[in-house]
């Protein structure tokens, strides 16, 4: 099976813009040149829009097994290919958790059979993301786990987490590891602040999450493991990385859109749509996120998708739960905010979002477009906005608290292992 897509605006590896024709077959990227002529092969003229490599989602809660009331598999794979993700990490922490071969093997047979993306699982750092044993990690591994995560859970001991980052060098592949401290943290429902103090709401400091980083580099440090920080949110976190990383550590890390597009404020309302963890910090902390983004300190974007039931959202703030449906907007998102907003060239969004991912991740033969690549591409229309309408979401977590935002870039196609997985009604 062959795919040809034609006028095809790509970046060289100068970061310059050409028109091309991509070949696709089977699931590879076959040849990239001028003017492709194959008679046999299907063809899509994409009419000099930009052509991207399918982007990469490091955290996204799929939920599934054992939540899939709030979303599944085919749900957020759906949702994935709208929003311009062709791969997808699966977060540990389902039901049952992710901490054993048997349930690696069902969410990979899981995904083969019904899902629309790549799906690649972390496995539990412990035994049922309880933060108190080891998991299996090696028999995980051999099974296809990518990467180890107690997803939105902290390890609180730090002695058991210093055995995890030792035992995984064993394997070679990241610790992901959430920052929290919950002795700092306790009962907090938004950031600590004037805000919180205003809303008569207990507060999360920064602390609880720099303390939590800082006590994670360390051990990176003297374990010489691979550590990876997800959804950073402080300014302070984004300079302990930056230290980290000029003193030559193992260290990497992502944030998501929330963290660079939405403040505090988003929850002065007490809009429970907003409410999320870590939460949503000041404009400082936003700035520095960019700052970070812009300057390589931070190494990724992702979605941060938790989808929750609407049920669970449209309660008293104190008790309503935490996530945010975003695996749909995440690029568009970034695209505006980013590029833009002139702190980022499309190139490097594409970097946060594939390429470095993929590295980490150790996903060959993603993340980038060339021959002998895999046939995972996005089309992108950069030059009409849209409006956010959660109730056309693909994901059951049908709400955001973007919604009325006009945003730049929407994905109109993406290929998956050379199949056209989505294509926009025209």
């Amino acid at each position: 099976m062959k795919l040809l897509i034609k006028n095809c605006r790509l970046f060289n590896k100068e970061g310059n813009e050409i028109i091309s024709d991509i070949l696709i077959q089977d699931n590879v990227i076959l040849e990239i040149s001028d003017k492709i002529d194959e008679p046999d092969a299907d063809i899509i003229d994409v009419k000099r829009r930009y052509v991207l490599p399918g982007l990469i989602d490091m955290h996204c809660n799929i939920c599934e097994p054992g939540y899939d009331y709030k979303d599944d598999i085919l749900s957020v794979s759906m949702s994935a290919v709208k929003g311009g993700f062709t791969s997808v990490c699966c977060l540990p922490g389902t039901s049952p958790v992710i901490d054993n071969k048997t349930v690696v093997d069902y969410v990979l047979r899981r995904s083969n059979e019904i899902s629309m993306v790549n799906i690649f699982p972390y496995g539990s750092m412990t035994k049922e993301c309880k933060g108190e044993e080891i998991a299996e990690i090696g028999d995980m591994q051999r099974a296809g786990i990518v990467a180890v995560s107690d997803g939105d859970r902290c390890v609180q001991n730090a002695g058991l987490m210093r055995n995890i980052l030792t035992y995984s060098r064993m394997f070679d592949i990241p610790v992901i590891s959430f920052c929290e401290d919950v002795s700092l943290s306790g009962n907090g429902v938004m950031n600590q602040g004037g805000a919180s103090t205003m809303m008569g709401l207990s507060g999360i400091p920064r602390e609880a999450e720099e303390v939590m980083a800082a006590r994670n580099i360390l051990l990176a440090k003297y374990t010489g493991a691979r550590l990876h920080i997800p959804l950073v949110s402080t300014k302070g976190t984004v300079e302990l990385i930056r230290v980290a990383k000029s003193a030559g550590l193992r260290i990497s890390c992502d944030t998501a859109p929330r963290y660079f597009t939405l403040t505090e404020d988003a929850v002065l309302s007490f809009n429970t749509l907003a409410k999320t963890r870590p939460p949503l910090r000041t404009q400082e902390d936003a700035d520095a996120i960019i700052e970070g983004l812009s300057d390589g300190t931070i190494d990724a974007i992702v979605s941060g998708h938790t989808p929750e039931t609407f049920e669970s959202k449209n309660v008293e703030f104190d008790r309503a739960s935490y996530g945010i449906s975003t695996i749909e907007t995440a690029f568009t998102l970034s695209y505006t905010a980013l590029v833009k907003g002139g702190s980022m060239t499309l190139p490097k969004l594409v970097k946060c979002m594939a390429e470095t991912p993929a590295a980490l991740l150790g996903l060959e033969n993603k993340g980038y477009i060339k021959p002998g690549a895999d046939a995972d591409l996005i089309v992108v229309n950069v030059n009409d906005g849209y409006v956010i309408n959660a109730a056309n979401f693909e994901s059951k977590a049908k709400y955001s608290p973007y919604e009325g935002r006009t945003v730049i870039a929407k994905v109109i196609l993406t290929i998956v292992g050379g199949v056209v997985a989505y294509l926009e009604d025209s």
